[in-house]
């Protein structure tokens, strides 16, 4: 499945949740179920944009974007940060009132009942993103799958705090959950704009795949071979590795290009989906040994 399937998946799962927990909103009347059921009115959002995103994200370089369109991705994962952000400011302020005015709950074990019907979808759903958010290398999967897993654990504590208004009889406790629920998307919220922030100027590949880069550049080093200034980069799914090569100065234009080619391929292999470029320059010559000094 392509990304664009996930997405599919992602926005067929937000319309049967909708459904699904607007109907145990209305069973019960309960504030942490509406909360619940808001989430996934922006997962739904967040799923149409990011939909178009990766289409355009996949769309192949032209003259004006000869690097091609991968970033659009960012802007994916940037745009569902913000309705979470909104929807959890909307939570806090409707828990607010329910805190000050608790109102009583009903048919809490059928409410709660389809509730977890719509987490089981949810969950299904994240699982799936996460894996192929990990297989493509895609910033939007992984915002979709992490946006479907704080679905999931919200609607766990909201499912636990309901359950718990049914046994205590407690009903400010369910303006409570409400709250929880909504600091913890504000939470997730932030972390999606961050991420995608940092997508968008430039962020350097992962630690690990760094070493792993050097790695390959140590085995091909020799000594008449070194390199200089790595330099990494991430665009979506896209990942770039720019190297500066020392090559002996005597060396003609044609060998220092097949030996760059050569590196290119290596590195490219040892990390797939990654464009090398290399630029050759001259090793400065050795300095040669000083006059020896006699000690007296």
């Amino acid at each position: 499945m392509t990304p664009r399937h996930y997405f599919q998946l992602s926005t067929a799962a937000a319309v049967a949740t909708i459904a699904l927990k607007t109907l145990a909103w209305w069973l019960t009347g309960s504030l942490g179920l509406a909360s619940d059921a808001l989430e996934s009115f922006v997962n739904l959002a967040g799923a149409s944009f990011a939909l178009w995103m990766i289409t355009i994200a996949h769309l192949p370089a032209d003259e004006d974007h000869p690097f091609g369109h991968t970033k659009a991705e960012y802007f994916s994962s940037g745009f569902e940060g913000l309705l979470i952000l909104g929807a959890a400011l909307a939570i806090l302020w409707a828990a607010a009132g329910r805190l000050a005015t608790p109102e009583p709950l009903e048919s809490i074990g059928l409410g709660l009942a389809v509730s977890v019907a719509a987490s089981a979808i949810n969950l299904g759903v994240a699982l799936a993103m996460r894996r192929a958010a990990v297989r493509h290398r895609s910033i939007s999967l992984e915002g979709g799958a992490r946006h479907l897993m704080a679905d999931v654990w919200t609607s766990v504590g909201v499912i636990t705090g309901i359950a718990l208004v049914a046994l205590t009889g407690w009903l400010q406790l369910d303006a409570l959950v409400a709250m929880a629920v909504g600091l913890h998307i504000l939470r997730e919220g932030w972390q999606l704009v961050r991420a995608s922030a940092h997508g968008l100027m430039d962020s350097a590949l992962s630690a690990a795949d760094q070493a792993l880069i050097e790695r390959t550049l140590s085995t091909l080093s020799t000594g008449e071979l070194r390199f200089a200034n790595l330099r990494t980069r991430r665009a979506g799914s896209r990942q770039f590795a720019y190297v500066d090569v020392r090559v002996p100065p005597g060396w003609t234009v044609q060998q220092a290009h097949d030996e760059c080619d050569r590196i290119e391929q290596a590195v490219a292999a040892a990390l797939p989906g990654t464009v090398v470029f290399t630029h050759p320059e001259p090793a400065a010559p050795e300095a040669p040994a000083g006059p020896a000094v006699n000690a007296r």
